[in-house]
Parts: C-alpha cells; structure tokens; sequence
C-alpha cells in the first residue's frame, strides 16, 4: 500500500501522507512524493494542491529514524523535489496549502514551510528538535530565518522547543488555526478559490518571488520589465491578460484558461 494518497477534485490536487504510526518520511516515501508533486507541476489541468497528513494526531515528524536505523542514509536520494518533495522541486508555479493536522516537527515542519500557505488545528504543535539528536534542520535554517524575525528564528532552531499554533501565528507561520473538524473544509474552500483564479499569475508571482530571494529589488524589476522571467513574459502575451482587461471593462467575472 503506497504511504501516498491522492484525491483529486477538479483542479485541485489533495496529497495525503499516510504512514502510520507517525507519518515520518524514509527515503522511499520522499520519492513518491517527489513525483507526485513534480505530476501536479507539469499537469496543465491542476492548479492548486492541498497536503496533510493521514489521521489526526501527526501531520508529520519529519525524518523516519526507525528507518534510518535499518539503513536509510540521511543523505540518500530523497528523490526529486529533495525531503518530502516540495522543498527543492524546480519551477513549481502553482499555489500549494499545507494542512497541519497534529504533530508537525523537523523535516515535517520544513515540509510545510515549503508551502505557500499554512493551516493548522488548534490542536497542531510544531518543533525542530533535530539539536537534540545532534544533526541540523538544514532547510528551517535557510527558510525560517526569511519568514520570521532572525532573532525567533534562532531561538527555535537553537533550542528544539515546542511552540503552539497561536505562537506560530504571532510569528507569522502559520496563516489561520481552526477546529481540528473545520481545517479540510477550510483547506478545500481556499484551494476552490485560488482554483478558480488567474493561473499565470499565480505562476508569474512565484517565479517573481523566488528571483528576488537572491536578488537586489531593482535586478528583479529589470528582468521583469525586459521580460526576463519566462512566467512573466508568458502572463503579458496571454489571453488571460487581455481577458482580464475585457470583464474588467465589461463588468462580468473573468473566465481563465491558463493561456
């Protein structure tokens, strides 16, 4: 039976990894979710994907140690897409929601720090706890200090601690908390409404993102303006750009066709 479930509605893609016990993540677990993911990036019908975690007391504690125990390197193939799949999957231009369901710690929570948005149930508890075993959060230790105030983010990955959804609010990690029996409707209301949008910009916003990570601001904007970005330069000579001109003058809600 595959660790990996797939549900999907429409546009919409819903990822599930459901690996009792705990939802850890051994290498061929990674794999799998690495081509899903990598599937839903290069499926010109999806455009929104939703990933949790089966049951509900762990969305995901990362790595499996159990695993690695047996052989697993921690530095084996992990598959495209990197841990997990999300954290290094190229050119992935579609919104993607995490829905935190319970215990989320380590590779977990890196994992849903690869998402664009977060949701959690108020019954979710987050930790990079990997200091106590004497390895690193690598990915949490490039992504978080980005997200949240530098001197926050090394307290959590200093000190291994567990903090709540409200705390990971504060900081900005989290988007909404709601009751655990609320967060799928929740997750599959918000994906319905970024379905039912503007895919080339979507796709142009992240790809604009990702440049300016490593970019000064005006570097950015000049390869906008010189149409530098592929998404960019393919949202400017679609349809989508002039449709979105014509219900705005027509006073009716655009119709997207992701062309």
């Amino acid at each position: 039976m595959s660790p990996i479930k797939t549900h999907r509605e429409g546009a919409i893609l819903q990822v599930t990894l459901d690996r009792p016990k705990a939802n850890a993540i051994d290498l061929e677990t990674s794999r799998i979710m690495g081509q899903v993911f990598a599937d839903f990036r290069d499926d010109s019908e999806l455009r929104v994907a939703i990933v949790t975690g089966g049951g509900e007391k762990f969305f995901c504690p990362g790595w499996d140690l159990k695993a690695a125990a047996d052989g697993d390197e921690v530095d084996g193939d992990y598959g495209i897409g990197g841990f997990g799949g999300l954290q290094e999957l190229r050119d992935l231009n579609k919104p993607v929601i995490a829905a935190v369901n319970g215990i989320c710690c380590g590779g977990g929570l890196e994992l849903a720090l690869s998402a664009d948005m977060i949701l959690a149930a108020d019954h979710a508890s987050f930790a990079l706890p990997e200091i106590r075993s004497g390895t690193v959060a690598d990915a949490a230790s490039v992504k978080l200090p980005k997200r949240i105030p530098y001197h926050i983010a090394m307290e959590l990955l200093l000190t291994g601690r567990w903090f709540d959804p409200q705390e990971a609010k504060t900081w900005g990690i989290v988007n909404e908390i709601l009751e655990g029996d609320q967060l799928m409707d929740r997750a599959w209301e918000l994906a319905r409404l970024l379905a039912s949008g503007p895919p080339l910009v979507y796709a142009a916003i992240k790809e604009i993102v990702r440049d300016a990570e490593d970019s000064k601001f005006q570097d950015t904007m000049n390869r906008i303006t010189k149409r530098q970005l592929p998404s960019v330069d393919r949202l400017y000579a679609s349809d989508d750009q002039l449709e979105g001109a014509r219900a705005f003058a027509e006073k009716r809600d655009p119709v997207w066709k992701g062309r």
